[in-house]
């Protein structure tokens, strides 16, 4: 499984990372966008946004602390798809149908960063920071493997 996983961190944490990049390089142009959708505040939530998708990205993409990381990617894909891709409000019929493909392109985006959640900690192929020690790791192998008295 190690392979297939890391390829999968790879493609799924680097989509966030591209994203989490362009948020700063085009921040100008991602603010006027976002203004025109009546986000409020948006010079301010354009780069906490693009924040959350660096932290998420980094996260799953080394391993560390990965459910932050997919907390962070839900977080933003939650916040961020009904304001920006609201389909059901734009009467356009090629503006809805692109706004309908984001808007569920987003949606299983999200329930691959909730999955990824339900993956035990720690990740194969991770970078070994805040990792649990052999320790917290027999803690917890008695935990599971108790026999009720």
């Amino acid at each position: 499984m190690t392979l297939p996983f890391l390829l999968g961190r790879i493609v799924f944490g680097g989509y966030f990372l591209y994203n989490g990049i362009n948020h700063f390089k085009n921040r100008n142009a991602l603010t006027q966008y976002a203004a025109s959708k009546n986000v409020p505040l948006a010079n301010i939530a354009v780069p906490v946004s693009g924040a959350l998708l660096l932290f998420g990205a980094a996260s799953l993409l080394l391993g560390i602390k990965p459910k932050y990381g997919a907390t962070a990617v839900v977080a933003f894909l939650a916040g961020v798809s009904p304001m920006m891709h609201d389909f059901w409000r734009v009467e356009d019929a090629n503006q809805r149908q692109s706004e309908m493909i984001n808007f569920t392109k987003n949606m299983a985006l999200l329930g691959a960063a909730v999955a990824l959640m339900g993956v035990e900690e720690p990740w194969a192929a991770s970078v070994p920071v805040a990792q649990p020690t052999p320790i917290d790791r027999a803690r917890t192998f008695v935990r599971q493997h108790r026999v009720a008295a």
